[in-house]
């Protein structure tokens, strides 16, 4: 009887084991609905923020933020393809300095700590994000 009972659990673990599998990013950010809340607190940290404002005041805040959660869920390997202009078409002219590229960041990963996003996923999506930067800072 000892040893069924010891089967069982034996079985029970290792079939936990089998079937549970490692979360993917886009899951681990609670998939769109997580991105949407982190683009969200990251538009409204832009939105406070005097050094880099100017930046989007003639920008469609909805066109912005729905490009941006799309772009996103690309990034994080969800479900989504990006299908709007480049990263330089959307920032030529805009002479974006590093010190403000680096600001931006910093609302970035402000808005991730606001959602409680852990530092590993953080630094895994700028990790993801990193090389965007040099279509970005056009000077």
């Amino acid at each position: 009887m000892k040893f069924v009972v010891v089967l069982c659990v034996c079985i029970g673990v290792l079939t936990g084991c089998a079937s549970s599998t490692q979360l993917s990013l886009y899951q681990q950010l609670d998939g769109r609905a997580g991105l949407t809340r982190i683009v969200d607190s990251f538009i409204y940290q832009i939105g406070n923020d005097e050094q880099v404002l100017h930046y989007f005041e003639h920008s469609d805040i909805n066109h912005f933020r729905e490009g941006f959660i799309t772009h996103m869920c690309m990034l994080v390997e969800g479900p989504c393809t990006y299908e709007g202009d480049s990263m330089v078409d959307i920032h030529t002219g805009m002479h974006i300095t590093e010190k403000d590229f680096n600001r931006v960041v910093d609302l970035l990963v402000n808005a991730m700590q606001e959602q409680n996003i852990s530092q590993s996923i953080q630094n895994e999506i700028l990790s993801r994000m990193a090389p965007l930067r040099s279509e970005i800072i056009k000077i």
